[in-house]
């Protein structure tokens, strides 16, 4: 029996020329009892649908039906999470929890209210922190007070709104496991609205997707059984065919949607690199330590005395080698990263980039960081051409712009490239920020989880553009990452870093795919999911403990 029904929705926002629609004649049923995942990318219209089921907001054609009956407004039979915590920053975890179960249960003796915030603290695993304020949690333990609230209301229907979309990979994947225990001991109507493909197949009993034009695309039936375990998962063919099945459908409806790029990139010489007439030449054994890392270590005073982040780290880099280092949180990657790029002084040890060591920022070392860094006041092409004046002093006006405007159409901004700055999405300004750094012809180019804050096909898009300017360039690279995925597909080596403190390298993995790579090739190639599953257990063998594992999430 279907409990949420959409019978030919019609969205949109605006009137007159400025009129956008976003939801183009959706018709779906849900299922009581079912998980359901929205799958798509952002813009899609996926929040829109999700408060159409809120009663959050009403459709402008068709019907939204809850049980039958149209949807009018907000109700306690619907709980909805959000993508922002959205919490009362001076209560208390269990006060938190305490508005929703006051609010809807508030006729109930004070006993069994209390009763109740405490079952639903402890079900997301808080009851050690129930006492703490917002201020005093993790993200993640945030996103975990705004589950047990929406739950504390003993909703019919769960909505939620990329609730984990804000979080790093590994307390990601933890707290969507605890989602999928919740909802199997309860069984509630669950909806997920996402844009991470494993996310939906680890929760879902079937897939929608959401395609770019605000209608719906294809449906997967999710049968894996239950409790699904990430790590049983990797090794299970089903799963492969079904992840691979998800993945290869979005790729075929973001490239539907997505545009060619129009102009060439003009042949400079970046200031910091030699002419190609003597590179070559000066080609020396140098090169296959290019980048080099000896006994690098970083020890930050605190109140209560030295703290070593990182220790010991030995790394040698060839010259147009790319590397990924990935690691949980707090394991110095971001550390490492920066000290390599001259913005955090080096404690111990040495970093050599060509032979010459590391002393503060220089363009020859390009950042992209994880939150955009751009002159607010500038657009995108104004903030991308201050780094190529520098960079190409006896290049042309013509020919320096020519560059800029190149790198911004790579990443999708051709037509934005004179938009303000201030005026931007996050994404949108991440992209400048990535189009900044790749306009710099780097000797190496630095990025701390550049594609955290983006959607999967913008993620994706960009990913493809990294790829292509490292093979045109063969610029050396780091790249510091949360993603499995993402870390194979980049590198020639995946570099995994233990435990803070004191982290220090633990493993690395020679990555042998074949390039020019693309993400499908990647999915289909027979030692791509060895190398995944080579890097999952590193990470799950150096997870917290389990007596620390919910509170450091």
């Amino acid at each position: 029996m279907a409990i949420l029904e959409f019978h030919h929705v019609f969205k949109g926002y605006g009137i007159g020329p400025s009129r956008s629609e976003i939801l183009k004649n959706v018709s779906l049923q849900v299922e009581e009892g079912e998980f359901l995942a929205i799958l798509g990318f952002s813009g899609t219209g996926k929040t829109t649908l999700v408060n159409l089921m809120a009663g959050l907001a009403a459709p402008d054609r068709g019907r939204v039906l809850f049980k039958g009956q149209p949807i009018t407004g907000p109700g306690p039979e619907r709980g909805l999470v959000f993508q922002s915590y959205s919490l009362m920053p001076w209560l208390t975890v269990a006060g938190n929890v305490g508005l929703a179960v006051d609010a809807i249960h508030g006729a109930k003796p004070r006993a069994e209210r209390a009763a109740m915030v405490e079952k639903y603290v402890g079900m997301v695993g808080l009851s050690h922190a129930a006492a703490r304020r917002p201020a005093e949690l993790s993200g993640g333990m945030r996103q975990r007070v705004s589950v047990a609230r929406a739950l504390a209301m003993e909703p019919e229907v769960l909505l939620m709104d990329e609730p984990l979309s804000a979080l790093d990979a590994m307390t990601r994947a933890d707290l969507a496991d605890e989602i999928e225990g919740i909802w199997r001991r309860d069984r509630k109507t669950a909806v997920l609205i996402t844009n991470d493909v494993d996310e939906a197949l680890v929760l879902a009993d079937r897939i929608v997707i959401l395609n770019p034009d605000g209608s719906l695309g294809r449906e997967f039936p999710v049968s894996l059984a239950r409790p699904r375990d990430r790590g049983a998962l990797n090794n299970d063919a089903e799963f492969q065919r079904l992840r691979g099945a998800v993945t290869a459908e979005l790729m075929e409806v973001g490239l539907s949607v997505r545009l060619e790029s129009t102009r060439i990139l003009p042949a400079l010489t970046p200031r910091h690199a030699l002419p190609k007439a003597y590179a070559a030449a000066a080609r020396s054994p140098i090169d296959d330590r290019y980048l080099q890392y000896s006994q690098l270590s970083k020890v930050y005073d605190t109140q209560k005395g030295p703290l070593t982040v990182v220790e010991n780290v030995d790394l040698k880099l060839k010259k147009g080698e790319f590397i990924s280092l990935i690691g949980h949180s707090g394991c110095g990657k971001s550390t490492v990263l920066s000290m390599t790029a001259g913005l955090t002084s080096i404690s111990g040890g040495a970093i050599k980039l060509d032979g010459y060591a590391v002393e503060g920022a220089d363009p020859e070392r390009a950042v992209v960081f994880q939150s955009p860094s751009l002159f607010p006041w500038l657009t995108a092409r104004e903030n991308v051409a201050i780094g190529v004046d520098r960079v190409y002093p006896n290049a042309s006006q013509a020919e320096r712009q020519e560059v800029v405007e190149y790198y911004l159409e790579r990443v999708g901004l051709g037509d934005a490239m004179h938009k303000l700055a201030a005026d931007m999405s996050n994404g949108m300004r991440q992209r400048v920020g990535i189009a900044r750094a790749f306009a710099l012809s780097p000797k190496l180019l630095l990025l701390d989880e550049p594609f955290g804050m983006l959607d999967s096909l913008t993620r994706w898009e960009l990913q493809d553009v990294l790829m292509e300017v490292w093979s045109r360039t063969q610029v050396t690279a780091v790249c510091v990452t949360h993603d499995v995925d993402e870390a194979i597909l980049l590198a020639d080596r995946v570099v995994m870093m233990t435990n803070g403190p004191r982290a220090t390298i633990g493993q690395i993995t020679q990555v042998d795919l074949p390039r020019p790579r693309s993400r499908r090739a990647m999915l289909d190639h027979p030692d791509y999911w060895s190398y995944r599953a080579e890097i999952l257990n590193f990470l799950h063998d150096h997870a917290h403990g389990p007596a620390k594992k919910k509170e450091a999430a």
